[in-house]
């Protein structure tokens, strides 16, 4: 049987939103992501990070950088949590299936993991993260941190302030 999943956008939706950031010490999860996560993971999901990455194609961060933001958020909600990570260093110019609100990156999770994603949710803070989940087939979660608040006109199938409470939602609903 396929596994369930929920895909997370990470800058702005894990982690506090840096423009391209660079630095692992400039990397604060959200308070209450790690639990939440543990959350997730007691109940069967999967856990992955769909994350766009244009500063590496921009030249604005380099692929060692970005390898570095990663560790130091994998270290912050527990690398035991995370299942895969998928990110696309393209520039929005730069033709690619992978950047969102294309669903390479999740049709390539799917595959990997042998993921339903009928069965799973897509968090993120902006309309490109709710697009990508749309076009997947997966549900959607629209989270208020980051650039959240401002992107109402992407039609989420729900809308939390957070992470923490997106998981609450996905528990709730994750029968339906």
């Amino acid at each position: 049987m396929s596994g369930h999943a929920v895909f997370f956008d990470r800058d702005g939706t894990l982690m506090e939103e840096v423009e391209y950031c660079n630095d692992p010490k400039r990397v604060y999860c959200y308070p209450g992501v790690r639990e939440a996560l543990v959350e997730l993971k007691k109940h069967g999901f999967k856990i992955v990070i769909i994350t766009n990455q244009s500063g590496i194609g921009r030249g604005l961060i380099t692929l060692d950088q970005y390898h570095q933001v990663h560790q130091a958020l994998l270290e912050q909600v527990g690398p035991e949590n995370i299942d895969g990570t998928y990110f696309c260093p393209e520039t929005p110019s730069q033709p690619s299936t992978r950047r969102k609100p294309l669903p390479g990156m999740v049709l390539e999770a799917a595959d990997d993991h042998n993921l339903d994603l009928a069965h799973s949710f897509f968090v993120g803070d902006k309309s490109a993260d709710i697009q990508c989940g749309q076009n997947a087939g997966t549900r959607t979660i629209l989270v208020e941190t980051g650039y959240g608040k401002t992107e109402k006109k992407s039609n989420p199938d729900f809308i939390a302030k957070d992470v923490v409470e997106a998981v609450e939602i996905i528990l709730r609903n994750m029968d339906a």
